[in-house]
């Protein structure tokens, strides 16, 4: 039984890697080369970063032989997921992991736009921020240029700092024939077969944008420059006011001749 627990130990550290990227929910990463893992220059400033960075990258690196119990070994595997994803996002941005990305994206590893105009064109991970345990991984269509949520809640947990902010666009940069026409498809809205008339929309909404601000300018006592507009907007504003002042001495009057108020000012009963 020790013999088996020990050489089961012993394939789990000497594949680790392989273990992380085949395992479930870890599709988006690729395999980081051991020579890049390897180099401490790769690594400046992660050792500040991750718990039991030596351990940690022991493990990643294939030479981990620390004899701990089941919770020290649980923390250092964490710290090996966290400092692999942090040297991954660094990786993915070389020559040779740019190549590797590259192939996932044209197998569609990473998924397809769910925008029915862009014809379930591939996506690419990315991240909303460089900073880790801030924002998750997103996927970027070049199609549409914009960013959807993983389809899987595994894939949806993963830390979006793994992969950068960068990443999806210095890919495009180096292989420009990747660069995918632009959607000029769009959907237009319809009525019985009519069109809806979206400029009469889009007016209504820039009219009361534009109302909005100009009730704040004078507020803040700010001269806005349209003197017609605002003295129709205080005008509108008075009347508002107005007809709260009435309705306030309807209900008062109608309070005080049902023996609800006492006194000039009075108190509720």
């Amino acid at each position: 039984m020790d013999d088996f627990a020990s050489e089961s130990d012993s394939d789990y550290t000497s594949y680790w890697r392989d273990w992380f990227i085949s395992s479930r929910g870890n599709e988006y990463f690729c395999e980081i080369d051991e020579d890049y893992l390897t180099d401490r220059f790769n690594l400046t400033g992660l050792n500040t970063e991750v718990q039991y960075y030596q351990y940690a990258l022991d493990l990643v690196t294939d030479v981990f032989d620390l004899d701990c119990d089941d919770e020290m070994r649980e923390t250092i595997e964490k710290s090996a997921r966290h400092l692999y994803g942090l040297v991954h996002a660094r990786y993915i941005v070389t020559t040779r992991g740019l190549a590797k990305m590259l192939e996932k994206y044209k197998k569609g590893d990473f998924g397809k736009c769910p925008r029915v105009m862009c014809h379930s064109h591939p996506l690419l991970p990315m991240g909303l921020s460089d900073v880790p345990h801030l924002k998750p991984v997103k996927l970027y269509c070049g199609r549409c240029e914009d960013i959807y949520n993983p389809k899987s809640s595994r894939h949806a947990a993963i830390d979006g700092a793994y992969f950068g902010t960068s990443f999806h666009n210095i890919l495009f940069q180096v292989y420009p024939a990747l660069i995918p026409a632009k959607s000029a498809e769009r959907y237009i809205p319809r009525v019985y077969g009519f069109k809806v008339h979206s400029a009469a929309a889009l007016i209504r909404w820039q009219n009361n944008q534009r109302d909005d601000m100009r009730r704040r300018l004078r507020k803040m006592e700010v001269e806005s420059g349209f003197k017609d507009a605002d003295d129709e907007i205080e005008a509108d504003d008075d009347e508002d006011e107005e007809e709260d002042e009435e309705l306030g001495a309807e209900q008062f009057q109608a309070a005080e001749a049902g023996g609800l108020v006492e006194g000039e000012i009075g108190t509720v009963a």
